[in-house]
């Protein structure tokens, strides 16, 4: 399976309607790939907070009508970042979209561990309340945004759900770049998966953005990594290798479940 992650740098001085434009054309130039990874919340910024709300958009929104044309277009399969998701109920979510080769909306994810410490996200948007797994023709996809990448019992959860490959779309900040590579990094060794970890470059209402996209192994190598730029990051991926790393090391089989809490 070859993956094609985008790197999109994201300008406060560029608009939401140029940027959707922009980004699915280059989703478009990718129909060499299988699988297309945006990052987290590109079309608004992750730190653009006094955006949201104004941004916010149903799943069958603009964003989504954009991307779906261009998945189509390149018959690729495409984990379209998130958006600012406007509910039913008035509630915000930040919503992964993942679109079929034939632009139907084929799954989303409703991000669980929001950012902020009871500032921004964290108040802004609704949490999510479960897990989600993407059947690929190869792989199975689990799916996790940003912050999610502190709390491994969630990938612990896709993968008893059957993912092979986590997928991490992030709009995650340069001063803690060294956690995001770490992070990932352990991911992948715990969970003995590929990890796809897609971020963004440029800055977020003033905050630099990382980059560094990274694919890792599931051997926690590291198979591609991406600059500080606006980058495409293409890796072609063995769907076997994940079967032949949990034989060779079989960890998973070791774990001792139901373990009480210690006595105080």
């Amino acid at each position: 399976m070859r993956a094609s992650l985008i790197q999109i740098a994201v300008d406060d001085a560029e608009s939401v309607v140029s940027r959707r434009s922009r980004v699915a054309a280059l989703v478009r130039d990718q129909q060499d790939s299988d699988l297309v990874v945006l990052p987290e919340l590109w079309p608004v910024g992750a730190f653009a907070y006094e955006q949201f709300e104004t941004e916010a958009e149903p799943l069958d929104g603009p964003t989504y009508a954009e991307l779906s044309k261009a998945a189509r277009d390149a018959r690729v399969w495409l984990h379209a970042g998130s958006i600012v998701e406007q509910a039913g109920d008035g509630r915000l979510y930040n919503t992964a979209l993942v679109i079929s080769p034939a632009g139907e909306l084929a799954a989303t994810y409703r991000k669980i561990h929001r950012f902020g410490f009871d500032e921004g996200e964290a108040v802004l948007m609704s949490a999510g309340d479960s897990l989600t797994v993407v059947e690929l023709p190869e792989q199975t996809l689990g799916l996790a945004t940003c912050y999610d990448l502190r709390f491994p019992e969630l990938f612990r959860g896709l993968v008893d759900s059957g993912a092979t490959t986590l997928v991490v779309s992030a709009g995650w900040p340069e001063r803690r770049r060294s956690h995001w590579t770490l992070l990932n990094r352990a991911r992948a060794v715990e969970q003995q998966t590929y990890v796809l970890a897609c971020g963004t470059a440029g800055t977020h209402a003033g905050v630099q953005q990382a980059g560094h996209s990274l694919v890792v192994d599931p051997w926690g190598e590291i198979l591609a990594e991406a600059g500080p730029g606006e980058q495409v990051l293409t890796v072609d991926l063995d769907p076997a290798k994940v079967a032949e790393t949990r034989e060779q090391f079989p960890v998973l089989k070791d774990r001792m479940l139901g373990i009480r809490p210690a006595a105080h």
